[in-house]
């Protein structure tokens, strides 16, 4: 099977998505306990298999102990390169792209793929990784993962929107914008609803200024933001973390 799409950058580091990886084991754990075969694939890993060793300790720790990921990249030479970290059945890397190699996973993880893509190629993509089911987690994040975007998208359709961020660094809300899905990137302007969400964040932000420190000021941002009447998702226990996820602001 020929892979679809295009090799990326590469562009890796440790830790580089254990905010998003966090957020897998809690959104996608009843999925992937309650599978007969609990398979999870990294698309895109990059120079490095780093991130996808990371994914399978972390969900093996987290959800269970069985779980099997695949790392799927289109260079044959990262692939190759890839092998000496492989512990099969647990951890694989094959050759593959958005057609997922052939495999029918319950998860698809694809982090900083789709940015060097135009928007008009996403939703393709996005049907192309969930057309045998799977629950796909797309998005993107700076080098160091300290700032972080994903949509959840089933059945080729975005359902939620993910800000996440390492909260003793952030300065403002502002920052998300460069990082947001592609999907949403070009939409962030006066008049579309993701402009409109990162303004209300900025503004909320600002006035909950308090001596206590970034996780309850952050924490007192989105209570705000829902007390407004924004549709906001997810707990405080969620919001300790830096994450703030709400229904997909469509463009």
């Amino acid at each position: 099977m020929k892979p679809v799409g295009a090799i990326t950058r590469g562009t890796t580091n440790p830790n580089r998505l254990r905010r998003v990886d966090n957020f897998i084991a809690y959104r996608c754990g009843r999925l992937l306990t309650e599978a007969a075969r609990p398979l999870v694939i990294d698309l895109g890993y990059g120079a490095t298999p780093v991130t996808a060793v990371e994914l399978r300790s972390r969900l093996a720790a987290a959800v269970r102990s069985d779980v099997a990921v695949v790392g799927l990249e289109i260079d044959p030479v990262r692939v190759s390169g890839a092998q000496p970290f492989a512990d099969p059945p647990w951890l694989e890397f094959r050759r593959g792209g958005f057609e997922l190699a052939g495999l029918a996973p319950v998860v698809v993880r694809a982090f900083n793929v789709l940015r060097q893509y135009a928007e008009d190629e996403v939703a393709a993509a996005w049907r192309a990784m969930t057309a045998t089911g799977a629950l796909l987690i797309e998005g993107t994040c700076d080098e160091l993962g300290r700032i972080a975007t994903w949509a959840v998208v089933e059945d080729g359709v975005p359902t939620t929107l993910t800000l996440s961020a390492r909260l003793p660094t952030l300065e403002h809300p502002a920052v998300f914008a460069e990082r947001l899905p592609k999907a949403l990137i070009h939409h962030n302007v006066p008049g579309h609803p993701v402009h409109e969400l990162l303004r209300a964040l900025g503004r909320a932000w600002e006035t909950e200024a308090t001596p206590f420190g970034p996780r309850q000021r952050w924490t007192a941002t989105v209570r705000r933001l829902r007390d407004e009447g924004r549709p906001v998702l997810d707990g405080p226990a969620r919001w300790r973390l830096g994450e703030l996820t709400v229904p997909w602001p469509r463009p």
